[in-house]
């Protein structure tokens, strides 16, 4: 009976596929199992524990029986299949990016999900648990070798379609990536289990599930979107989400493939530190995961006082239509649309003495009130001062999305940045950026104003060398247009006036070319070919 329960711990097809290491169950099994002649005595002759050591027993009994029934070369062999890099593998995933930042450009959850379903990101990650797990290195150095270059080429490839789009807008599907939190680690730990046990199990049919769970190729495309539009905040934030998913699901991996018998020929101070390191790794990801949780369940209290607070303000048949908070703006922005009975003059004042008061931080309050009457045709006109106040709510976040973009792409501070909402108009000067010349500048004026149509665009550039231009058959040549439109655009942002220093002839035509552009140039006479520099103060 003894050597009968020895003989059911070790599969014989596990044992013959992976002989002394990867399909062997754990030698020290039959230790921890309890001989029949133990069990007996424990439910005859010990007072205490009886019925606890018959549910362990049982348990024991149970988990035996399901770890033997499963194919471990079988399991393997399909992870190996799907883990490695191959010309499929980077067809789909390139495929998957493309429809991700698509989908996530148009703000589209049926076509990111299509992305997901698309996405083999999930073999080499499961690969990476299932070769930790058995202690296979060149498997996990393959594993490794293919996501990394699946997640590099998604990147990249998602960063040129969001370069050559003309819409670049940050979408709820894109923002929604941008603050990973505790819960979005615990989706992923959820996912990870039961894609596992899916794989190991043969339960092929509940991926579909998991892969939209866990959702790991949108997060890469969000990282092409922040390198496209060199927005730090959606870069860093979404791939610390991708990173958060990969690492959970590849370390719960590991550990379901540990609970069913995978195993690998390391000591017991091996494992030990194995554990460890997974233990420290889970800890790592979640201290900076659950202060982002705190601080998106402090900005949801925040914003209930606020809304408490507001409401206050006003009569109590007043209704409180818009409220946006900037929480990450010094000092803390507040825009609201109140639509009520009564108008209140000093509304704005107590309310923002009392927010700073309570949110224990300097908070600047805007308040638009919207005067209804309270009888019959009190509801439709609440309606169309609503619909007012979210056209208004809707052209201030955009009127600070275009300042917050300005700032970025000039290398200088909000505070930088001169937005004249009524003429609709925006300036500001940028700083000089390494390697960028004034072609650079222009580039990225006409980027955001491409972004903003009903704004006026005004990015100033720093006085960098202006280009020379070129000439033929006596007028400028076509790159020489080129360049006259550069050096117009570049005197006008700047505000200054230019020198031409060249032939006679040519810097004639070029200077009756600036005066249709409303440019008065200075000439110089020099030698070809026609350049041009900066006035000086006594030019």
């Amino acid at each position: 009976m003894h050597s009968g329960l020895a003989r059911t711990v070790h599969p014989p097809n596990a044992c013959e596929a992976f002989p002394g290491r990867a399909g062997r169950l754990d030698e020290g099994m039959e230790e921890r199992v309890d001989t029949p002649s133990q069990s007996l005595r424990a439910e005859t002759g010990e007072p205490h524990g009886i019925a606890f050591g018959r549910v362990i027993v049982s348990l024991r009994r149970w988990w035996r029986q399901i770890v033997i029934e499963i194919d471990q070369s079988e399991v393997i062999a399909r992870r190996r299949e799907e883990a490695y890099l191959s010309p499929r593998y980077m067809f789909m995933t390139a495929m998957s990016g493309g429809i991700a930042v698509l989908g996530l450009l148009l703000s589209s959850p049926a076509v990111v999900i299509g992305a997901m379903l698309l996405s083999p990101l999930m073999g080499p990650i499961i690969g990476l648990g299932f070769a930790l797990a058995i202690g296979d290195y060149e498997w996990l150095r393959k594993s490794a070798k293919a996501l990394v270059a699946g997640s590099l080429m998604a990147i990249l490839l998602c960063a040129l379609i969001v370069f050559l789009s003309p819409i670049q807008t940050v979408t709820s599907e894109i923002a929604s990536r941008t603050r990973p939190n505790l819960f979005d680690l615990l989706v992923a730990l959820f996912s990870a289990l039961a894609g596992a046990y899916a794989m190991i199990r043969g339960k092929e049919g509940a991926i579909v599930g998991v892969a939209i769970a866990t959702a790991l190729m949108p997060p890469l495309a969000v990282v092409g979107y922040g390198m496209a539009t060199f927005n730090g905040t959606v870069f860093w934030g979404s791939l610390l989400l991708f990173v958060t998913n990969a690492i959970t699901i590849a370390l719960t991996a590991m550990v379901m493939a540990r609970l069913y018998g995978f195993r690998a020929d390391l000591t017991q101070r091996q494992t030990m530190l194995q554990n460890l390191a997974v233990t420290m790794v889970f800890i790592a990801l979640a201290v900076p995961l659950a202060y982002s949780l705190i601080q998106i369940g402090r900005e949801a209290n925040g914003a209930r006082l606020v809304r408490g607070e507001l409401q206050g303000l006003f009569d109590p048949r007043s209704r409180l239509s818009q409220v946006d908070i900037d929480w990450r703006a010094e000092p803390v922005t507040i825009d609201a649309t109140v639509l009520t009975p009564k108008l209140e003059a000093e509304a704005e004042a107590r309310g923002q003495r009392a927010l700073s008061a309570r949110l224990e931080k300097p908070v600047e309050l805007r308040i638009n009130q919207y005067l209804v009457g309270t009888g019959a045709q009190a509801a439709e006109s609440a309606q169309l001062a609503a619909a007012q106040a979210q056209r208004e709510a809707a052209e201030n976040a955009k009127a600070s999305a275009l300042s917050r973009e300005l700032a970025l792409v000039a290398g200088v501070s909000e505070d930088e940045v001169t937005l004249d909402r009524g003429k609709r108009r925006a300036i500001v000067r940028a700083r000089p950026l390494p390697g960028a010349q004034l072609a650079s500048y222009r580039a990225l004026e006409r980027r955001i104003a491409a972004d903003a149509p009903d704004w006026t665009v005004v990015l100033q550039p720093p006085a960098g060398p202006l280009p020379s231009v070129a000439f033929a058959d006596g007028k400028p040549s076509s790159e020489g247009v080129a360049a006259l439109e550069l050096i117009a655009w570049a005197s006008e942002r700047a505000g200054r006036p230019v020198v031409l220093v060249g032939p006679g002839e040519q810097t004639s035509a070029a200077n009756e070319w600036l005066l249709e552009k409303g440019i008065d140039a200075a000439t110089e006479s020099g030698p070809a070919p026609l350049r041009a520099r900066w006035a000086d103060t006594s030019d």
